[in-house]
């Protein structure tokens, strides 16, 4: 598994509440500061207030023994169901719950880890959320692939690239585990009806 192939991973919980709730909790850009173990501030830029398909957003991420650091995020799918029409089916058997998807693409926009870098093409990772309804509830899938633009592996690789399999797995394995704590805070805070984790 090299850097180069883009490698991912991949969690998933069920939530045993509607998806219009775990919907409004995961286009929360501020709520995963309050769940993830690494990023800890967000911000919109650009006058953005809320998720659309090209509002960018600003994260500020820590770990121990670790300067600070930023990225720049840009909203790049946010796919809601199409409610159904009256004459599309008999009343009460469409189900306006329909998949929906919540993604982006980070950049180092600082330039931390190489040449700084503004357009999705040189993303350091790229972050998906993915809801579909499961009886009654919803099905939450969350995933990342890392790469192409240079991130905190690269710099590991560069000084030891004969462990380059052994870094991104690492890697991969740090951020399931966020990715984890994640999701088990949105299933928490949507089956509590605590609205307390939205904006909106």
């Amino acid at each position: 598994m090299r850097y180069a192939d883009g490698p991912g991973a991949r969690c998933e919980v069920f939530v045993a509440a509607p998806m219009e709730r775990v919907w409004e909790l995961v286009t929360d850009i501020g709520l995963p500061a309050r769940l993830s173990p690494e990023l800890h501030r967000v911000a919109w830029l650009d006058g953005a207030r809320g998720p659309a398909v090209g509002a960018r957003f600003e994260g500020h991420n820590r770990r121990e023994n670790m300067p600070d650091w930023r990225t720049v995020c840009e909203i790049t799918e946010l796919t809601e169901p199409t409610e159904p029409t009256e004459s599309a089916e008999p009343a009460g058997s469409a189900d306006p719950a329909g998949p929906r998807a919540f993604a982006w693409g980070v950049m180092d926009a600082d330039g931390r880890y190489g040449e700084p870098v503004s357009d999705l093409a040189g993303a350091l990772a790229r972050w998906r959320f993915e809801l579909l309804p499961e009886g009654g509830g919803t099905r939450l899938r969350q995933s990342v692939a890392i790469g192409p633009g240079r991130s905190g592996p690269s710099l590991f690789i560069d000084a030891e690239p004969e462990l380059e399999e052994k870094i991104v797995d690492f890697r991969l394995n740090e951020l399931r585990t966020g990715m984890a704590a994640t999701l088990e805070g949105i299933k928490s805070l949507a089956e509590q009806g605590d609205r307390s984790g939205s904006e909106h």
